[in-house]
C-alpha cells in the first residue's frame, strides 16, 4: 500500500500556450507573466528560464514539470560522459528557477536579460509548451511569423 510519501506528485493540467503579449519591465526590472498565459499553466509558484537552445534571440520559460521530464534521460548518464557533463553545466550557467509573486511577476537576472537584448519592452509569445520572451527590438514581425509559419506547417502536416 502506498504511502503519502509514495505518492507522485501529478502536474497541473496546462493548456496549449499562445498569444503574443506586449510587456515592459518595471522599475525594479520584473516582468508580468500575462494572466491568460499563467492560467493556463496551472498558475504555477515558480517557472523555469532558459536561453533558446535553438539559438533563437530570446529566452523560454518552461513549468518546471518540463524541464524535470527533459532532464530526466541525464539522470542515468554515466558520470564519465563528457558530453552530458557538458551540457549540465552549459545549461545551468543559462538557466535559473523563479519565483512567480502572488501579481504573477518574475524578476530575469540581468545578464540573460542583456543576452537577448531586452532594454525595457519584451513580447511574451506563447509557444506551445513554453513562453519566448523576445526583446521587443529584436522579436520577428507578426509578418514574418506568418510568412513562416506556411513552410513549416506543411512540413510538420499540420
Amino acid at each position: 500500500m502506498a504511502t503519502n510519501d509514495d505518492r507522485l506528485i501529478e502536474p497541473a493540467v496546462v493548456g496549449t500556450l499562445m498569444g503574443r503579449y506586449p510587456y515592459r519591465l518595471d522599475p525594479k526590472r520584473r516582468v508580468t507573466i500575462p494572466a491568460t498565459l499563467r492560467n493556463r499553466m496551472g498558475n504555477p509558484q515558480q517557472v523555469v528560464v532558459m536561453l533558446d537552445l535553438a539559438r533563437l534571440n530570446c529566452l523560454n520559460l518552461f513549468l518546471e514539470h518540463e524541464i524535470e521530464a527533459r532532464m530526466e534521460p541525464l539522470r542515468s548518464a554515466a558520470l564519465t560522459n563528457v558530453r552530458a557533463a557538458n551540457f549540465l553545466t552549459w545549461a545551468g550557467s543559462i538557466t535559473e528557477t523563479l519565483d512567480v509573486d502572488n501579481q504573477g511577476r518574475i524578476r530575469i537576472r540581468d545578464n540573460l536579460l542583456d543576452r537577448i537584448g531586452v532594454k525595457r519592452d519584451i513580447i511574451m509569445i506563447g509557444a506551445l509548451t513554453r513562453v519566448q520572451v523576445w526583446a521587443a527590438e529584436n522579436v520577428p514581425s507578426e509578418q514574418e511569423a506568418f510568412d513562416n509559419i506556411i513552410g513549416a506547417a506543411e512540413e510538420l502536416n499540420f
